[in-house]
């Protein structure tokens, strides 16, 4: 009888802690951040070489302190993709990061279709908004905008421990 109490306790501790532990990853470290004005959707200029904020509408974000790499936004901009493509740097390759399912606007599969069958461009937000990160904007054709952040190739060299070369920026001291 005492085994099953022990069995028992143990089992609930083990679902409790189980529950808690999603709870964190989904909803517990995850904040919304609300619209800063007119520079919360930047991207990057052919010209200059630095961010500039676009014209936009309907901005929803999420950030977490625990990873630089939580962020995501959705927003709307009526700003079309040929002027788009003429005026900022575009990527080759962007693959969206999962959010949470709460935050309904982003669907990264769906956003890595539009992006692999060209109804969405991916753009550089900006260049390593943090050491090793950078901020990735992808606009749709009707205007649809989504917001991420990804490892970049520095980024990619100093978590791995590899040497980081000459192309990657001083790391700030901690």
């Amino acid at each position: 009888m005492a085994g099953r109490i022990v069995v028992g306790g143990i089992l609930m501790i083990a679902l409790v802690a189980g529950v808690v532990m999603y709870w964190l990853q989904v909803y517990g470290f995850y904040d919304e951040i609300s619209d800063t004005g007119s520079d919360a959707v930047q991207l990057t200029s052919l010209v200059s070489g630095e961010a500039e904020p676009i014209l936009y509408d309907a901005f929803r974000a999420i950030d977490s302190d625990s990873s630089p790499i939580r962020y995501r936004a959705c927003f709307t901009t009526t700003m079309s993709l040929p002027m788009l493509t003429e005026t900022y740097v575009g990527l080759d390759r962007a693959a969206p990061r999962v959010a949470p399912g709460w935050f309904d606007c982003f669907d990264a599969e769906s956003i890595g279709e539009m992006l692999e069958d060209g109804r969405a461009l991916a753009f550089l937000g900006e260049a390593n908004i943090e050491f090793g990160i950078d901020r990735i904007v992808a606009i749709t054709e009707d205007g649809r905008g989504y917001v991420w952040h990804d490892i970049n190739e520095c980024g990619d060299k100093s978590y791995d421990g590899s040497p980081l070369g000459d192309d990657c920026p001083e790391r700030e001291a901690e």
